[in-house]
């Protein structure tokens, strides 16, 4: 893939889960079974990682040492807008990366702040993700489903792409 459709594809997802906020993070267990949880995105950034804050000491984080392979799933309902990532996840302890990231929200969380023992920086370096998007109003994508079901051709309306890193 060419880098002008790298960064395509990458800002079409980044468009996406700036609009999301919340994705569902899912780990692999020691006995091979899956386990999500919603995540609260700080940040994508121009190299293709996601950013979010955690707690040092969670069950995620040793899920997460052992098997760093995970995905983060996004889905705005109401605008027809989903993405899939597949990628490595590193605990990041750097106080400057804390700071950048920091917000009010995360300190219902963290209530000592950026001092609290606990908090440290969860980092998924993006592997691949793929998207779905039909940001057309509810009208439209109604008629394109009504249409499908009376031509009996498939339903073809929206956007979908892949990025690989």
């Amino acid at each position: 893939m060419k880098s002008e459709e790298i960064n395509y594809e990458l800002n079409k997802v980044q468009e996406i889960i700036d609009n999301i906020e919340v994705g569902m993070l899912t780990t692999m267990q020691d006995d091979g079974d899956h386990k999500s949880r919603p995540m609260q995105t700080q940040k994508l950034d121009a190299d293709g990682n996601l950013w979010f804050f955690t707690s040092r000491t969670s069950h995620k984080t040793e899920e997460l040492q052992k098997h760093p392979n995970v995905n983060v799933a996004y889905a705005d309902i109401d605008a027809q807008s989903y993405v899939s990532v597949v990628g490595e996840a590193s605990i990041v302890d750097d106080a400057a990366v804390k700071k950048e990231l920091w917000n009010q929200t995360v300190k219902a969380w963290f209530p000592d702040g950026l001092d609290d023992p606990d908090l440290t920086v969860l980092k998924v370096n993006i592997k691949s993700a793929e998207y779905w998007d039909s940001s057309s109003s509810s009208m439209v994508q109604a008629y394109h489903i009504a249409k499908a079901l009376i031509t009996g051709e498939q339903n073809d309306e929206g956007e979908h792409g892949e990025v690989k890193m």
